[in-house]
C-alpha cells in the first residue's frame, strides 16, 4: 500500500508515469473565485508564488477551482451528500470528484497542478496534501510528483479536545495547535474551558468567574483567561483553516471554580475555597437552589452568542453523589439553554442516561462503561462521537515512567492510537449514529507548548487517519512508513515531539 508519505491516507492516490512538476520562483496560483482566495494565499505562501485571478494560456500554474455537483464553477455553495453515506465508503472508479462537502481532486502533471473541490474546506485539504508531496531536488528546486489524488473524509467530525482549565494555554499556542490540526485534516477544536481549578472564558453576564477563578493553574502555576476579543481571534483563526470551535462549559460537576466565584451556587451560600489539585467528582451544582437555573441560562446563552459554529458542549461527566433525577434535571436545564440560543447540544457520555433531543451529540470516553445506554441513545436519534480513553486520550503516558501525562487509562503508544476501528467499538450502534472521532488532551501535567505538542505528536497523526481514512485503506505497517517522513517536518517547524520506537523516523 505504501506510496508518497501522505497522512492521513487518501481515498485514492495514483502515481502517474510522468515527470514531476517543477515549481519556478513566483509561480502563479490561479483562483478565479473569491471564495478560493484564502486557500490560494496559503498555497502561494507554501510555494513562493503569487495569487492571480487568471493566467496566460499555456503557462504552468497551480489552479484552484470550486465546482458544483454538475461541474459548474461556484462560490462555496453549502452542499450535502446525496444519501448521507460516508464519502470514503464509495471509492471512485474514474477520476470524478468524490462525494462530500470536504472532498477534493488533485492532479499534478509536468505542465501544472489542478485542484478541484466543492468548498474552501476541500481546497484546504488538497493544499495540506500538496504540502506533504512537496520535495526539493539536490539543486534546491521545489518539485511535486505526478499524481492523481481523489479524497474525502470518512467521518464528518474529526476533532481535538484541549483542556485549558487545568493549565492555561495562550491564544498564540492554541494557534500553533490549530495549524497542526489543519496539517492533519482535523476540523473541530473542542475547548474544555471550565473545571474545578479555573474558569477560562470571560462572559458578560458573570464577570466574577474570571475575576475570582482564573488566576492560577494546577499546583499554583500561573493562570489566565480569554477575553471576548481573544476568543473571537481564535475562532476566526480556526475558521480560516476549516476548523470549527466547540466551547465546553462543564456542568453540573467539575464546577468548583464557579462555586468559588458565586457563593449563591453553593448550598451554604458561601464561596468555596480555590482548588488547584487534580482530583475529580467532589463539586456539583444543586438543582433546588434558585441561583442555579439562572446561572445555566446566562453562561450558556453568553457562550452560544460568542460562538459562530453550531455546537456547544455542556460537559456532564464525573458527577458523583448526585441522584439520577437531579442529574437529569440539571443536564436538561443546560441543554435547554443551549437549544434556546440556537445551538446543538454536545455532552460527555454520562448524558446518555437522561432524556435527549434527537441530534444531541454524546461523546464516549470511558471504555469500561456499559455500552447499552450509548447504543440506545444512538438508536433513538443521538449521534455518537468516539473518544475512547485507551486510544485517543493523548495525555496518557507513552510508557511507564514517562515524565509527562497520567496513566489511569493505561499507556498509549502510537500503535494504540492507530489500531482500532470506530465502527466496531460499540457493538449494536447504528452506523448512521456514528458522527466521528475526537482525540483529547488533558493538562494536569502539561505546562508549556512543548509539553502539549510532545503529547500530541505523533499520536495525533494516528487518530487523524482513523477519523479520515476508510477502514480498508488503513494498515499499521503502511502508516508507520508514511508517518516516518513527518518527523523531519515537525523538526523543521521547531516542534517538540516523541520519537516513538515503533517507527524508523526520518529526521
Amino acid at each position: 500500500m505504501t506510496g508518497p508519505a501522505v497522512v492521513p491516507r487518501p481515498l485514492r492516490l495514483q502515481q502517474l508515469p510522468d515527470e514531476p512538476f517543477v515549481l519556478l520562483p513566483g509561480i502563479a496560483v490561479v483562483a478565479p473565485d473569491a471564495a478560493a482566495r484564502h486557500a490560494a494565499q496559503r498555497l502561494a505562501a507554501l510555494v513562493g508564488g503569487s495569487v492571480q485571478a487568471a493566467a496566460a494560456p499555456d503557462t504552468p500554474v497551480l489552479r484552484l477551482r470550486l465546482l458544483g455537483r454538475d461541474g459548474d464553477d461556484l462560490a462555496g455553495d453549502d452542499l450535502a451528500d446525496d444519501d448521507g453515506q460516508p464519502a470514503a465508503e464509495r471509492l471512485p472508479t474514474g477520476d470524478e470528484l468524490p462525494v462530500g462537502d470536504e472532498a477534493y481532486r488533485l492532479r499534478v502533471r509536468p505542465d501544472g497542478v489542478e485542484v478541484d473541490a466543492r468548498t474552501p474546506a476541500g481546497l484546504g485539504h488538497a493544499i495540506t496534501t500538496l504540502a506533504q508531496l512537496l520535495t526539493r531536488t539536490t539543486a534546491g528546486a521545489q518539485v511535486l510528483p505526478a499524481v492523481l489524488v481523489l479524497d474525502a473524509p470518512r467521518f464528518a467530525w474529526r476533532g481535538l479536545s484541549i483542556d485549558v482549565a487545568r493549565h492555561f494555554v495562550r491564544v498564540g499556542d492554541l494557534e500553533v495547535v490549530v495549524d497542526l490540526m489543519a496539517d492533519h485534516k482535523l476540523n473541530v477544536l473542542h475547548l474544555h474551558l471550565t473545571d474545578d481549578q479555573a474558569w477560562r472564558i470571560d462572559l458578560p453576564s458573570r464577570p466574577e468567574l474570571v475575576r475570582r477563578s482564573s488566576g492560577a493553574s494546577v499546583g499554583g502555576d500561573p493562570g489566565g483567561h480569554y477575553t471576548a476579543e481573544d476568543y473571537a481571534r481564535l475562532v476566526a483563526y480556526a475558521v480560516a483553516r476549516g476548523i470549527a470551535v466547540v466551547p465546553e462549559l462543564d456542568v453540573p460537576g467539575h464546577v468548583n471554580a464557579a462555586l468559588h466565584a458565586y457563593g449563591d451556587l453553593s448550598p451554604s451560600g458561601r464561596p468555596t475555597d480555590e482548588y488547584l489539585g487534580i482530583e475529580v467528582g467532589f463539586s456539583r451544582l444543586t438543582a433546588a437552589l434558585p441561583a442555579t437555573g439562572a446561572f445555566l441560562h446566562d453562561v450558556f446563552g453568553d457562550i452560544a452568542a460568542m460562538t459562530p459554529g453550531p455546537y456547544v458542549h455542556i460537559g456532564g461527566d464525573e458527577v458523583q453523589g448526585m441522584a439520577p433525577d437531579e442529574y437529569a434535571t440539571l443536564v436538561g436545564t443546560a441543554a435547554a439553554a443551549v437549544r434556546a440560543a440556537g445551538k446543538q447540544v454536545v455532552g460527555w457520555q454520562e448524558i446518555a442516561t437522561t432524556p435527549l433531543e434527537p441530534g444531541t451529540v454524546v461523546q464516549y470516553w470511558d471504555v469500561h462503561a456499559d455500552p447499552a445506554p450509548f447504543v440506545a441513545a444512538g438508536a433513538a436519534g443521538a449521534r455518537l462521537l468516539l473518544s475512547p480513553g485507551d486510544r485517543t486520550y493523548l495525555d496518557m503516558k507513552y510508557h511507564p515512567g514517562y515524565p509527562l501525562g497520567l496513566e489511569w487509562a493505561g499507556h498509549v503508544e502510537l500503535r494504540d492510537s492507530y489500531d482500532w476501528e470506530p465502527a466496531t467499538l460499540l457493538p449494536g450502534l447504528p452506523a448512521e449514529a456514528l458522527l466521528g472521532v475526537e482525540a483529547a488532551v488533558w493538562t494536569e501535567t502539561l505546562r508549556t507548548l512543548d509539553d502539549l505538542t510532545t503529547m500530541l505528536l505523533p499520536r495525533l497523526a494516528a487518530v487523524a487517519e482513523v477519523a479520515w481514512s476508510a477502514a480498508d485503506r488503513r494498515d499499521w505497517e503502511d502508516f508507520r512508513t508514511r508517518v516516518a517522513a513527518l518527523g523531519a517536518r515537525w523538526d523543521a517547524a521547531g516542534l517538540s515531539w516523541y520519537p516513538s520506537p515503533q517507527v524508523d523516523w526520518q529526521r
